[in-house]
């Protein structure tokens, strides 16, 4: 179990925000962090400690982690929460949004984990949880770029538990299915927003829109019974925080479990045709 200071980046809502409360109201010492540190005032306002981080400015987290080591002396857990969902056809995405994508949901991550290691090897302990995706481990229409990232965030951690386990650390990806959060506006909004290029009359119009009629499922009676909150997930991260020996992967909810079982037994032709049917792609 891990009880020294806990960092969790993307804080000011959703995922972050109920983990951080969860943890502090545990009897934890949290650092809860964002971009904009504003944004966490009802945070700081509850006793939690808050800090800015920007995950794509690399003076930012190295300032973040130097104030939490002065204070703790060391990041015995840090939760890499900060993310979200870049939607839309490969064709049409400009190349600087995926750059952005990846510095947000992967080379941040990447950052901080290369920050906080030396602490944690000079303590011998440690956990490094990584929030992935069903995202990491199956592929949805629309999703390219934001499925690249996560599946690299699962590379990255499957390869890291080898090297880092000596030490003492652990590392833990947390795998939700849908999660009723603003996440799915942004990820609508950004399918949206994709540029057209050179054809007026959007070859894809009608794909995208399909796209972004699947995140409104989210909200509807039955998917909500299916689906997550972000309390639900922060009490899985909360399991993985204070597990003596944690699982290396944390596969939440029934449509989260469906999907990665459907894209590891099906061919892939026939997933094809499910994902197809289910989304109402056109033909």
């Amino acid at each position: 179990m891990e009880t020294g200071a806990i960092l969790i980046t993307g804080c000011s809502s959703g995922i972050g925000k109920a983990t951080a409360i969860r943890l502090n109201n545990a009897g934890l010492p949290v650092y809860a962090s964002a971009r904009k540190v504003e944004r966490l005032a009802d945070l700081a306002g509850d006793g939690i400690r808050t800090l800015a981080l920007d995950v794509t400015d690399e003076q930012s987290m190295a300032d973040a982690v130097d104030a939490v080591e002065a204070e703790a002396g060391s990041v015995a857990v840090l939760i890499n929460n900060a993310g979200y969902g870049l939607y839309g056809p490969v064709e049409q995405v400009p190349l600087r949004d995926v750059r952005q994508q990846f510095e947000t949901n992967f080379f941040g991550l990447v950052r901080l984990i290369q920050l906080v290691l030396p602490g944690m090897r000079r303590a011998h302990s440690g956990r490094i949880i990584n929030i992935s995706s069903m995202g990491g481990r199956t592929t949805l229409p629309g999703g390219a770029f934001y499925h690249a990232s996560k599946h690299a965030v699962e590379a990255l951690s499957d390869a890291l538990r080898l090297e880092v386990q000596r030490f003492g650390i652990d590392v833990v990806l947390i795998e939700p299915g849908p999660v009723r959060t603003p996440w799915n506006d942004v990820a609508a909004a950004s399918v949206e927003s994709a540029d057209q290029g050179a054809d007026a009359a959007d070859a894809y119009a009608a794909y995208k829109a399909a796209v972004v009629a699947s995140f409104a499922q989210v909200n509807n009676p039955l998917m909500a019974r299916l689906t997550s909150t972000p309390e639900d997930i922060a009490t899985v991260i909360s399991e993985a925080v204070t597990a003596g020996r944690p699982r290396t992967r944390y596969l939440i909810n029934p449509v989260g479990k469906l999907a990665v079982a459907l894209k590891r037994w099906l061919p892939d032709r026939a997933h094809d045709a499910v994902l197809r049917r289910c989304y109402r792609l056109p033909p």
